[in-house]
């Protein structure tokens, strides 16, 4: 009897959740929406709106996010600077097209408080857990990986605090908490304030069908309240992400654009400056950037090759059946 009513109290808890939140997908959905284009052959977009009237959870928002579908010709990659610099600096010097703050670090002494690897080089380890040093924090749980061909997808770390260690990718960056994996929605800790509150907030989430999302909405201005994890979540959800994990945030929240044409910037508020403007930028310690995929200068030159040589072949063939 007390299984089937903890059963009925978890199937009522979700039907709730999604009650409650079922208005503010709607008015997200309906909002007015701004949509600058990377790539129109790819939909590859950035899209941001601004909440002013309390339509999402009974506060305003200002929302960013860049969609970059796995076909598209844009690959991922992870940067780190050993002194916190700029979200700008690190695209520009990295030639990228756009770019978001990434995992947690030392405010102070600059280095990453979770696991980075970066081109098979280590630059941040995970900080132990309270309980014991072999277990890592609830924040660490969401991994990021990027494989030799540019694509990002999300996994789930083991409590182990060293299990990057035994990951074979060549970049990896670490975060949390781990939002939505495999479909499926995270548990949370209720007693943290970090989770509970709202905040800046920057995300990273994966659709099915390999479409990335990096993520941003603003938070701690009038304009822009902010949101708590569970509420990112749910945004995470309804944008279609099957994958999502939380990055740093608060004041290092940032979204860089470079769209090619009339606009090279950080694209939401940071909050830093106290101002509701695009001026409140942090220095990080590191970043996800989206770059142009390189191309290779042989490809098209092998395709001819083989085109030309299987034409020859075949018409060698043909000569050959009219000469018997």
């Amino acid at each position: 009897m007390k299984k089937i009513l903890i059963i009925l109290f978890l199937a009522l808890s979700v039907v709730c959740s999604a009650q409650k939140y079922r208005q503010d997908s709607i008015n997200f959905v309906n909002g007015d929406w701004k949509v600058d284009t990377l790539s129109a052959k790819y939909k590859t977009y950035l899209k941001t709106v601004r909440f002013s009237k309390r339509e999402i959870f009974n506060s305003n928002q200002c929302i960013a996010y860049l969609e970059i579908p796995k076909s598209s010709p844009y690959s991922f990659a992870f940067t780190y600077e050993p002194r916190r610099t700029k979200i700008s600096t690190h695209a520009t010097k990295n030639n990228a097209v756009a770019a978001i703050n990434g995992s947690y670090f030392d405010m102070e002494k600059h280095f990453p408080i979770c696991y980075l690897r970066i081109n098979g080089k280590n630059y941040g380890e995970n900080t132990p857990s309270y309980e014991t040093s072999l277990n890592r924090k609830y924040f660490q749980y969401g991994v990021l990986l990027i494989d030799s061909t540019g694509h990002l997808t999300i996994t789930k770390a083991l409590p182990r605090r060293k299990w990057e260690d035994t990951v074979k990718c060549d970049n990896i960056m670490t975060s949390g908490p781990l939002l939505i994996y495999k479909g499926e929605v995270q548990k949370q800790l209720n007693d943290r304030e970090f989770i509970t509150s709202r905040h800046n907030r920057t995300a990273v989430g994966v659709r099915k069908n390999g479409t990335v999302i990096l993520f941003t909405v603003d938070g701690r201005l009038n304009e822009s309240a902010g949101c708590s994890i569970y509420e990112l979540t749910a945004i995470m959800q309804w944008l279609g992400c099957v994958d999502a994990v939380n990055l740093d945030g608060g004041g290092s929240t940032g979204l860089w654009l470079d769209n090619g044409k009339d606009f090279k910037g950080i694209v939401n508020y940071p909050s830093d400056n106290g101002r509701f403007d695009h001026n409140g930028e942090r220095a990080v310690s590191n970043c996800v950037i989206v770059k142009k995929r390189a191309r290779n200068p042989n490809s098209q030159g092998e395709r001819r090759v083989r085109r030309s040589s299987e034409t020859p072949g075949q018409s060698t063939r043909k000569v050959e059946n009219k000469k018997k």
